[in-house]
């Protein structure tokens, strides 16, 4: 029983050193690593974040309806969210009423992540989705002057003029912007709720110019550590080498 027991292990010790004999560490480029991802950035740094989302409508004839939000925190824990509607009425009278038709497109509220569409069944339209993440870094958070109406749980915001009806609602823990244009032209939604951002349109007339813009702004602190904190870091570093590290 011994006999086997120790051949085992002999041939598991073999195994062992072969497999650690062809192992090479292989030192990356910096063109490599500067293709990762995964890079962090330590809480305290970030002085300020801030979401912006407008979305807008512009029919055939001119008529314009949009609203805009924005949220930003600095020196609070709780996110609020400010809201502005505007509109025209436009030149000229609206166009015909839209015959196209889109089917399908449930699961597009349901996806996680960044979610963006574009469906049309009309002509001369067009429609953008546009998601931008700013970085950037200063002394000190930036003045924010939130203008707008305040949007609580559980409310709505509505403007209803010119090429539509805007509607700003405060849902799943997050913001959500509804357009549904004048004329059976189409619609559009934009939202950031539950980790994720969605943008979508749905065009069934003609003429119409659609935006969807959602901005995350951080503002990371650039105040470097000073050299007694630096001097502190050298020396508890020193220390590890008592314990032979």
């Amino acid at each position: 029983m011994k006999t086997s027991i120790w051949l085992i292990a002999a041939c598991l010790a073999t195994s062992l050193h072969a497999q650690a004999a062809s192992f090479k560490p292989v030192e990356l480029k910096d063109t490599e690593m500067a293709e990762l991802r995964g890079r962090y950035v330590m809480p305290g740094r970030i002085i300020s974040f801030g979401i912006v989302m407008n979305s807008t409508w512009t029919s055939s004839n001119g008529g314009v309806v949009g609203a805009s939000t924005s949220m930003y925190v600095q020196n609070t824990i709780e996110p609020k969210f400010y809201v502005s509607t505007y509109s025209s009425a436009g030149n000229g009278a609206p166009g015909s009423n839209g015959t196209g038709s889109v089917t399908g497109g449930a699961g597009l509220t349901t996806a996680q992540g960044v979610t963006q569409s574009v469906r049309a069944a009309g002509d001369n339209n067009s429609a953008y989705n546009n998601v931008d993440i700013n970085v950037s870094e200063a002394d000190q958070a930036p003045v924010v002057n939130q203008q707008g109406v305040l949007l609580t749980t559980h409310t709505s915001i509505t403007q209803a003029a010119g090429a539509g009806n805007v509607t700003v609602s405060a849902t799943a823990g997050g913001v959500q912007l509804a357009i549904q244009a004048n004329n059976n032209q189409g619609n559009s939604l934009q939202q950031i709720a539950q980790g994720g951002v969605l943008q979508s349109t749905t065009l069934l007339g003609g003429g119409n110019r659609v935006n969807n813009m959602a901005q995350l702004n951080v503002v990371l602190g650039n105040n470097l550590p000073s050299p007694g904190a630096l001097d502190c870091n050298l020396n508890q570093l020193k220390g590890l080498r008592n314990m032979g590290y």
